[in-house]
């Protein structure tokens, strides 16, 4: 994976960014508004218009959320503004809401160079497109097995969300906001985006090394209990790791038997599949409790400190004591007053949420 990285950030932009939300049928709002609610408050604290979006539908006409609120979008994908940037939100039954109007269209896109995206499923729609051969990708966890199954050259992910080269997916419920925050820092510093957190009351933006917590007979069916019934015997006793060759007598099934499942259906050796699961409590703990870095150690199964710490490293990149000074780190944010001068035109979206925003304490309050 190629991700964006951090440089300097883009601070002469003249023009906002555009961003295009391609609404799916049966689309999670909740996914939409984690996507646009960052936006929104990028240009609230920055008392400028550096984001502007467009909800789009095949023909213009009103979608239906999963959750039955019914969206009048601004547009027509074949008529939209000008965009940099498109979005595809997707929900429930996304293989059968994604058409060949879709596709094509989406095609049409990547061919003038516009960046493509998608929270919860959409990522299959742009999957269908062959628009993620070659890339990372993440997605909700409902349609990770079915995806890995039907397009075998994307590199399924069950991070929370991939930045891959011009390509940014992300799975469903809260893992946009995770996202754009990171693409807002990107742009706009990590100052504006700290700061957003900030207003929406979210302690940690979580990163690409966060995984969702995927339900094991999602990603195996029901065809493997033996293995089903492992995996629960190692959460179970995360503390006091078990022996393999006793797993297998647990079992029955021989020390064979289970080494071929876990490279079969896991992809890896028991011990390795155990040491992560080890390691990902460990890592839940630094950042949620003020327990010290040895007493996570000991109730993640491990002899010693130093142990603990080799492995952590190797498998996040960051030792265990810059885990935790990530979570604690509080920005402060520069205040600057309202400018004077700022004329805001109210006939979109974007600028009538910007001039509204103008009585706001927080406008303008972050220094580009």
């Amino acid at each position: 994976m190629t991700s964006y990285t951090s440089g300097n950030p883009t601070q002469n932009r003249t023009a906002p960014q555009s961003i295009g939300f391609l609404l799916l049928d049966n689309f999670t709002l909740i996914s939409l508004a984690s996507a646009v609610e960052p936006l929104r408050m990028a240009n609230q604290l920055s008392g400028r218009e550096l984001y502007r979006w467009h909800t789009l539908t095949v023909d213009g006409g009103q979608v239906w959320a999963s959750d039955g609120l019914q969206i009048t979008p601004d547009a027509a994908m074949h008529s939209a503004p000008p965009i940099d940037t498109v979005i595809v939100c997707g929900g429930v039954g996304i293989q059968r809401t994604v058409t060949r109007e879709h596709v094509t269209w989406l095609q049409a896109q990547a061919r003038q160079s516009r960046r493509l995206g998608a929270v919860c499923t959409g990522s299959w729609a742009l999957a269908c497109a062959g628009l993620l051969d070659g890339f990372d990708c993440s997605v909700h966890w409902e349609c990770l097995a079915a995806m890995q199954e039907a397009f075998p050259r994307v590199n399924m992910s069950t991070r929370l969300f991939t930045l891959d080269r011009n390509r940014f997916t992300s799975s469903g419920g809260t893992a946009p906001l995770d996202m754009m925050l990171h693409l807002i820092s990107r742009d706009h510093g990590r100052e504006l985006s700290a700061a957003i957190s900030e207003m929406f009351v979210y302690e940690r933006i979580r990163n690409e090394q966060d995984h969702q917590r995927v339900p094991l007979k999602h990603m195996l069916g029901t065809n493997q209990p033996k293995l089903q019934e492992i995996v629960a015997l190692m959460e179970a006793n995360l503390e006091e790791p078990i022996d393999l060759d006793e797993l297998a007598v647990y079992v029955s099934v021989s020390r064979r038997q289970l080494e071929r499942l876990f490279q079969k259906y896991l992809h890896c050796s028991p011990s390795r599949y155990y040491l992560k699961l080890r390691l990902i409590r460990a890592r839940q703990l630094l950042k949620q409790t003020p327990m010290s870095i040895i007493e996570v150690a000991s109730v993640c199964g491990f002899v010693s400190t130093p142990h603990f710490s080799k492995c952590y490293r190797e498998y996040f990149g960051i030792p265990p004591r810059d885990e935790r000074v990530g979570s604690n780190t509080t920005q402060q944010v520069a205040m600057m007053p309202i400018p004077q001068a700022m004329t805001l035109s109210p006939h979109s979206g974007p600028m009538a949420a910007l001039s509204q925003a103008r009585n706001e304490s927080t406008f303008a309050s972050v220094r580009l």
